[in-house]
């Protein structure tokens, strides 16, 4: 795998609600981008950490407070940061993320109606720095959404909600679309998977010809 010592890696984020396909194509992006030759890191939140993984256990089945689920997801995205992501992208890794911050706005701020202020003052505390290079964000009707999750397993707490909660968290995720244009790209998961894959691996050839092609920064 060639990645240079000196360039930082690439940070690569999927979201979407519960039921929007997202996760159907974390490993293939991952190698996607294998293909083109980068060193990559695939990871999820809540999780990436063996206390990440704890926390995630407790957040999607436990009953809680609003606030004290916000600051379990941001507990665990710090040491996620801080043990996984942040080393990698320093190594010259790609670090492709099922979900991040973006989810907290949607899902916390949105679905939970906490607002984004919290979330973003959070946000400023722990990760003022960091951003994903490119999020891509997986969006169906809510009612595909539905159907799609009613055919797959034991719902957690989140899968759960109902249609008022998602609809405040599909809107929660295009609020962030707005605010981000360059950094988000919308893909339509009503559409043919194969399809799918074909506009994701052209943006994924795009994204790391222009990483290579970026001048290395000089460290002092």
């Amino acid at each position: 795998m060639s990645h240079s010592n000196n360039r930082r890696g690439s940070f690569i984020t999927l979201e979407g609600v519960d039921g929007a396909g997202k996760s159907t194509h974390v490993q293939w992006i991952v190698e996607c981008l294998r293909d083109c030759g980068v060193s990559v890191l695939s990871t999820r939140e809540p999780g990436g950490t063996a206390l990440g993984e704890q926390l995630r256990q407790m957040v999607l089945q436990m009953p809680m407070h609003l606030e004290t689920e916000t600051l379990l997801m941001f507990a665990a995205r710090s040491e996620h940061i801080r043990t996984v992501i942040e080393p990698a992208l320093s190594r010259g890794e790609w670090v492709v993320c099922d979900r991040f911050t973006d989810a907290s706005y949607a899902y916390q701020g949105g679905g939970r109606e906490l607002g984004a202020d919290r979330i973003r003052t959070l946000e400023q505390w722990l990760h003022p720095q960091l951003q994903p290079d490119r999020t891509w964000f997986f969006d169906v009707p809510l009612e595909v959404a539905r159907e799609r999750l009613n055919r797959s397993r034991e719902l957690d707490r989140f899968e759960q909600e109902g249609q008022a909660f998602f609809q405040r968290t599909r809107d929660g995720y295009h609020a962030r679309v707005k605010q981000n244009p360059q950094r988000f790209h919308i893909v339509d998961s009503t559409r043919p998977v194969q399809e799918v894959k074909e506009g994701i691996a052209d943006q994924v050839r795009a994204l790391v010809r222009a990483w290579r092609e970026a001048p290395v920064p000089h460290k002092p």
